[in-house]
C-alpha cells in the first residue's frame, strides 16, 4: 500500500483532534478549579495554625496578654509536686509532731447523781453542780424542798423540771425517785502545775501521787489530807484509777474545791519528771526498806507514792520511787487503805516541817 499522507488520513487527524481538544478541556478545567483548591489549603493551613501563640485578627488581645511574664519562677519548695516542696513539707509535720503539746490534765465526763438522798447530800457538801432536773408532778417532801432550796441558794445551778419518761432516759433506768442533779466535768490540772505552784509560794513541793486505787471515797479522803497537811495536790493515773466524781468529792468535805488534782498519761513518767526536777519519790510499801521515822527526806521536796490496799505499788512505779519506806504497825494488822496512810505520812512530814 503506498503511504499516505504527512499529517495521517483524515480518520486519524480527526482522532488526533478529539483527544487534544478533551486535554485542553481537562486542562482548562483543572485551571478554573486551581483557586478552590488554594483557599481549602490556606484554610486548613489557618486551622494548623491557631494553636500557635501570636497575634491574629480577632484575638481580643488574649494572645498577647498570654505572652506576657508571669514573675519569677518560684523556689523549688513552692513548686506543686516538686521533691523539695515535699521534703519541705514532710519536716514540716515532723516539727508538729514534735511541738509539746499544751499543759493540761485534761477534762472527766459529765456525771448525773440520782436519787433524792444522794442529791441533797451531793448539794449539802458543796458538789459542783450545773443543773437540777426535777420530775413533773412530783410528790413533794422535805428531800425535794430542801434540794430545790439548796440549788437556789447556791445560784448557777439551773432547775429544769422534765417529764418521768425523760428522766428514765437519762439514768438508764435508775431509780431517780424524781430528783437528777447533772455535776460537770472536772478539770485536771497538770502535774508539773503543782511543782510550780509550790515554786510559786516559796515552799518545798509535798505532793501525794496514787497508784492503782480505784475507790473514789479514798481519792476523796487523801484530798482532804492533803489539804488539811498543807499539801500541793494529788496526781491520779489516767487509766485504771478512780476520778474526781461526785463520790470523791463528798468525801473531800469540800477540800477538792481548794486543792488540785492532777491526771498524768504515763504514772511513771510524771515521777521521773519530778525526779529530774529535784523531788524526792517516797513509795509506801509494807515491805519497805526503811521506816518512816528514819526517813531524812521528809522536810524537802517531796512526793509521796500511795499504792492500791490489796496490790501496792506496781513494779514499774516501785522500781522509780527512791526509796520504799514503812509504816510500823504494833497492832498487827496487815495494810491500812490509802487514805489513812497517806494521812499519816502527810502528817510526819507537816510536823518535820513546822
Amino acid at each position: 500500500m503506498p503511504p499516505g499522507p504527512p499529517g495521517g488520513t483524515l480518520h486519524e487527524r480527526g482522532e488526533r483532534a478529539d483527544t487534544t481538544h478533551d486535554r485542553r478541556k481537562a486542562h482548562g478545567t483543572g485551571a478554573r478549579r486551581a483557586p478552590q483548591r488554594d483557599r481549602e489549603l490556606m484554610a486548613a493551613n489557618n486551622r494548623r495554625m491557631s494553636g500557635k501563640k501570636g497575634a491574629q485578627v480577632g484575638s481580643g488581645g488574649k494572645r498577647r496578654r498570654g505572652l506576657e511574664g508571669k514573675g519569677p519562677t518560684p523556689p523549688a519548695e513552692m513548686r506543686k509536686g516538686h521533691a523539695k516542696q515535699r521534703a519541705a513539707q514532710s519536716k514540716a509535720r515532723r516539727a508538729q509532731s514534735a511541738r509539746p503539746q499544751r499543759r493540761g490534765g485534761g477534762r472527766s465526763s459529765s456525771e448525773l447523781v440520782v436519787g433524792r438522798n444522794p442529791v441533797v447530800e451531793a448539794l449539802r457538801e458543796g458538789v459542783p453542780a450545773s443543773t437540777l432536773y426535777v420530775q413533773q408532778f412530783i410528790d413533794s417532801d422535805e428531800r425535794v424542798r430542801e434540794a430545790l432550796r439548796l440549788a437556789s441558794e447556791r445560784g448557777g445551778i439551773n432547775l429544769m423540771e422534765a417529764p418521768r419518761p425523760e428522766l428514765d432516759r437519762m439514768t438508764n433506768g435508775l431509780n431517780h425517785q424524781g430528783l437528777v442533779l447533772q455535776v460537770p466535768p472536772y478539770e485536771y490540772a497538770h502535774p508539773d502545775d503543782l511543782a510550780a505552784a509550790a515554786a510559786d509560794a516559796g515552799e518545798d513541793p509535798l505532793i501525794v501521787a496514787l497508784d492503782g486505787v480505784t475507790d473514789p471515797r479514798n481519792l476523796g479522803a487523801v484530798v482532804r489530807s492533803v489539804s488539811a497537811f498543807g499539801g500541793h495536790g494529788v496526781v491520779v493515773p489516767e487509766r485504771r484509777a478512780a476520778g474526781m466524781t461526785a463520790g470523791a468529792w463528798k468525801t473531800s468535805a469540800g477540800a477538792a474545791a481548794r486543792t488540785p488534782v492532777a491526771r498524768a498519761t504515763n504514772l511513771t513518767r510524771a515521777l521521773e519528771a519530778y525526779q529530774k526536777a529535784g523531788l524526792v519519790v517516797v513509795g509506801l510499801d509494807a515491805d519497805g526498806e526503811a521506816e518512816l521515822g528514819d526517813l531524812d527526806a521528809l522536810d524537802g521536796p517531796l512526793v509521796i507514792v500511795v499504792g492500791s490496799e490489796g496490790k501496792g505499788l506496781s513494779r514499774l512505779v516501785g522500781e522509780t520511787c527512791d526509796v520504799r519506806v514503812r509504816i510500823p504497825m504494833p497492832g498487827g494488822a496487815e495494810s491500812l487503805n490509802a487514805g489513812v496512810a497517806a494521812g499519816i505520812v502527810l502528817y510526819e512530814a507537816a510536823r518535820r516541817r513546822a
